[in-house]
């Protein structure tokens, strides 16, 4: 009769492996590997991260080109990618693992609240025109009106006798958003000539017409009017367009600049939100003419 011995059966005296016991204790053997090789590989992936994408505000976009710069000289053999193309795509591409950090260039809405925003610097809105356009300001009434087409000629704002040629952003831009909230407009009143994406498009087009109106970031235009391009930045409510303004709090119409997240960061991209969420950027922000949160 053949004897069995625990894990074994004794037939002849020689000793046999009881297979289904042994198939079953391989498997779960190979299976706790497969856990722990994958949860190993997924952390030693993130640890070893040599790459990091952003995306979206256009606003945001340059900063954080000149913060990365700075970020891989002293991170050898990392690579951050800069994209811009608007806030919404900032959000989209970050919830569907298209970017490791969405740029957003203003508050996050309800529907977002999967994200966690990271605020690196503030920024305003403002109104431009020409450089050689006489009009120095206009009232809320009158940018309203010449958006919806009913100021149409430069003449009836104290102006030339010349047609406004509006210039709008386009969907998706955050821009746009806080410059229709700002003024109560629903983005279909607007009759514009021109839709441009990003503020340096908004910027050309204004600066190659001695007629057109546009609305770009404040920051941007600052820097650009400061480097002789031929736009003018007018005042909102009676107050100058300017950084210094945005940072005393009393330019009616500014807003966050965010980086964001779907989850809780790990590694080298953690690493970057930090260091752009640092003192050591203020610089960086101060010459893009944005605000630092810390002095």
């Amino acid at each position: 009769m053949p004897g069995s011995h625990g894990n074994v059966c004794v037939e002849g005296g020689i000793v046999i492996p009881r297979p289904p016991l042994l198939r079953t204790t391989t498997l779960f053997a190979l299976t706790l590997l497969c856990f722990v090789f994958l949860g190993c590989s997924s952390n030693d992936a993130d640890k070893n991260k040599k790459q990091i994408v952003l995306t979206g505000s256009s606003t945001v976009a340059p900063l954080i080109g000149e913060i990365a710069k700075q970020f891989e000289a002293q991170h050898p053999g990392v690579r951050v990618d800069v994209q811009s193309g608007g806030s919404s795509r900032g959000v989209a591409d970050t919830r569907r693992e298209l970017a490791d950090i969405g740029m957003v260039s203003r508050d996050l809405k309800t529907g977002e609240q999967d994200l966690t925003a990271f605020t690196i610097a503030r920024d305003g809105i403002c109104v431009i025109v020409h450089r050689d356009n006489p009009v120095t300001s206009l009232t809320d009434d009158q940018i309203v009106a010449i958006y919806t087409d009913r100021i149409n000629n430069w003449k009836e704002v104290g102006g030339s006798d010349a047609p406004i040629t509006v210039v709008n952003k386009a969907e998706g831009r955050s821009t746009l958003e806080l410059f229709v909230s700002h003024f109560n407009l629903d983005n279909a009143q607007i009759k514009a000539d021109a839709v441009i994406g990003d503020n340096e498009q908004g910027i050309k087009t204004v600066a190659g017409n001695p007629n057109a109106i546009g609305y770009v970031s404040v920051g941007t235009a600052e820097y650009d009017a400061t480097h002789d391009v031929a736009i003018k930045l007018l005042p909102l409510a009676g107050i100058a367009a300017s950084i210094e303004n945005v940072r005393a709090g009393t330019f009616p119409l500014s807003r966050p600049l965010n980086l964001v997240v779907t989850s809780e960061t790990t590694g080298i991209v953690e690493e970057f939100i930090a260091f752009a969420c640092s003192r050591d950027v203020n610089e960086i922000i101060l010459e893009q003419y944005f605000v630092p949160l810390s002095q």
